[in-house]
């Protein structure tokens, strides 16, 4: 009796488990979401916004009421397409219109903020920021600028007090910054539950609820839910099939979840195909990783690093581009000089941990160690950091050390390549 029990036991453990490793993404989805590939109602709008305001300019150039809207419009078709120059077309004629404004008017001081914050031009935002919370020092909005600021260039405890002031707003903006402040803190529930909070605060607004929904799911990702993050990437992809980080997310579970490369592979390539961004370029180099078809990682390498170390790019892909001269093109002296770059603009444990990494693997180890001593040590990491910091300590033979980074990057798996997956399995599983 005693092992007819034990047998029951070992098949419900066996069922489990192949539930647990049963495909999440849809293929059919997937197919439907290439094949009826129709503008879609955000694409139908903003061509239509950018068409309106593109004639008015035309009609009157010299005419600079009309700029802002243009460059707004510019803006948004960037958001889609990820097409660098409208983002500097945008920032360009918002200057104009800034000068024209003798830099006295705070709405158009806020968008450039937000211009070059997507540029990752974080010392020129701050600035911008500064000038338009002296102007119209009652606005809400300076609030939310000063934080979004302060928390990339790392002056969390600014970013924390703002945080506070905003606390009695309670909007979709409040709870969004809130989410990436306790993400930041490894406080990884809080985040989803505040997250969840920003998309009942989305209301009607598609735009705001489609970008929070991405969000949440990418937080599930990091939690290791994946099922629960594809639900979420197919609920924004429904209200509008213009989410293309949504679709690559997609791609992503099938990767490193439902291990299909092939499924992941059709997905970033239709990506590629319809956006002028880089970063499906890179995720077809994670595909080639995960196949252990180190040629083919290579060129997507090399074509990565072509298209984003265009001065149109600035420092925009710096982690990324760290990440592979540490990696596939083992080139760590450039990865040394981009780190150095990024530690100017947003002095963050992050981006001292990148430089830590890029100084041990280009062979300057003490050097390396004593940065991260002073700028990394004890600090919060996410998932790529710790598996650099837990590199570094194996390579300096400190293996309780390494240890403990490895399985804090283990924690969140899904957030790495499957090569650095596939290393910690080996080293946890030793």
């Amino acid at each position: 009796m005693k092992n007819y029990f034990l047998l029951i036991l070992l098949l419900i453990i066996a069922t489990s488990c192949q539930i647990s490793e049963k495909p999440i993404v849809s293929v059919a989805f997937v197919d439907s979401l290439v094949t009826n590939n129709l503008p879609s109602k955000n694409m139908k709008i903003m061509e239509g916004n950018l068409s309106f305001w593109q004639n008015k300019i035309e009609e009157s150039p010299d005419y600079f009421v009309n700029t802002p809207q243009y460059a707004g419009a510019l803006a948004s078709r960037f958001q889609i397409f990820g097409d660098i120059e409208d983002l500097r077309k945008a920032d360009s004629l918002m200057q104009l219109s800034n000068k024209a404004n003798q830099g006295q008017e705070p709405s158009i001081l806020r968008s450039l903020a937000s211009f070059a914050m997507q540029q990752h031009q974080f010392i020129r935002a701050d600035s911008l920021q500064k000038k338009a919370m002296k102007i119209d020092t009652k606005n809400v909005g300076n609030v939310f600028f000063d934080f979004d600021v302060s928390f990339e260039r790392g002056n969390i405890l600014r970013a924390e007090g703002l945080l506070k002031q905003l606390k009695t707003v309670k909007t979709y903006g409040y709870f969004f910054r809130k989410s990436k402040m306790e993400h930041y803190s490894g406080s990884l529930d809080s985040a989803i539950v505040y997250m969840e909070k920003a998309i009942e605060k989305a209301d009607n607004n598609k735009n705001l609820r489609q970008i929070a929904l991405s969000n949440t799911a990418d937080l599930y990702i990091h939690k290791g839910e994946m099922a629960r993050a594809n639900q979420l990437f197919m609920e924004s992809l429904r209200i509008d099939a213009a989410d293309f980080h949504s679709i690559m997310g997609l791609g992503w579970i099938a990767l490193v979840h439902d291990k299909n490369d092939a499924l992941a592979t059709k997905i970033f390539q239709f990506v590629r195909k319809k956006q002028h961004s880089p970063d499906a370029i890179f995720k077809l180099m994670q595909v080639a990783e995960a196949k252990k078809d180190s040629l083919l990682q290579k060129k997507y390498a090399q074509e990565f690093v072509q298209m984003t170390t265009k001065p149109a790019y600035g420092q925009m892909y710096n982690k990324y581009l760290i990440d592979i001269f540490t990696g596939i093109l083992n080139t760590p002296q450039k990865a040394v000089l981009l780190a150095e770059k990024e530690i100017e603009s947003r002095p963050t444990p992050q981006v001292y941990a990148w430089y830590v990494y890029a100084l041990f693997c280009n062979k300057e180890i003490e050097k390396a160690y004593q940065i991260y001593q002073k700028k990394v040590s004890e600090q919060p990491l996410e998932a790529l950091e710790l598996y650099y910091m837990g590199k570094m300590m194996q390579g300096m033979k400190k293996n309780y050390n390494a240890q403990q980074f490895f399985e804090a990057a283990y924690q969140n798996k899904y957030d790495l390549s499957p090569k650095k997956v596939a290393d910690l399995d080996k080293i946890l599983g030793e």
